[in-house]
This record gives structure tokens, C-alpha cells and sequence, in this order.
């Protein structure tokens, strides 16, 4: 079992920048495939990025490739989803995941089944 932790939501102006944070217990997290998802107000939940368990591989949503960047520092057993020029229609609950997987294809991960959930963070991106 491994248990998720989201952190860093909160209200940030369109354009301005925000670092989620996600810290994992239980379970040696660097064994893990981790993913960031979204899901806006009344709309489904979305792949928004993963990363492999080494950290040297990801893959985003094409709507936020070069303004989101996730990352991992094993040793702190956490994980991150940068966020930069952020638009309104980024406001959601961001959720992290995680699945035990040690290999990792970028094309593949948007639709990879994680097993372990946190429980999300809501973020507001005001115009």
C-alpha cells in the first residue's frame, strides 16, 4: 500500500505560477510510476502527466506541455508538479497517483491504471 498526500493548491492569477506537491508513504515510492490528474468542476477526470520511477522519463497532456514539469526526488519520498503560466482553464482538483511499475512508455502512460490515490487539492487560477 502506498499512501498519497497532495499539497500546494490555492488561488493563483492567470500567468503566475504554482508547485504541487505530492508526498508518499508506505511502500518504497522509487518502485513507482507516479501521475498528476485533474478534474475541473463538472467534468471528468484528466491525464495531466507521469513520470517513471527513475525520474528520467514523462509524458504531459499536450495542453500543458512547456508550462507544466513534473518531477520526483526519491529520497524524500515525494513528488511535484511544477506549473507555470497558468490559465484559468487550469483550475481543478489536482489528484496524484501512483502504480508499481518498472518500466514506463511516455505514449502509453496517459492511460496506464493507478492503483493508489491521494486525495486531491484544489487549485483556483483567477483572470
Amino acid at each position: 500500500q502506498v499512501q498519497l498526500v497532495e499539497s500546494g493548491g490555492g488561488l493563483v492569477q492567470a500567468g503566475g505560477s504554482l508547485r504541487l506537491s505530492c508526498a508518499a508513504s508506505g511502500r518504497t515510492f522509487s518502485n513507482y510510476v507516479m501521475g498528476w490528474f485533474r478534474q475541473p468542476l463538472g467534468k471528468e477526470r484528466e491525464f495531466v502527466a507521469a513520470i517513471n520511477w527513475r525520474g528520467s522519463s514523462t509524458a504531459y497532456l499536450d495542453s500543458v506541455k512547456g508550462r507544466f514539469t513534473i518531477s520526483r526526488d526519491n529520497a524524500k519520498n515525494t513528488g511535484y508538479l511544477q506549473m507555470n503560466s497558468l490559465k484559468p482553464e487550469d483550475t481543478a482538483v489536482y489528484y496524484c497517483a501512483a502504480r508499481e511499475l518498472t518500466y514506463f512508455n511516455a505514449y502509453d502512460a496517459p492511460r496506464y491504471r493507478f492503483d493508489y490515490w491521494g486525495q486531491g487539492t484544489q487549485f483556483t487560477v483567477s483572470s
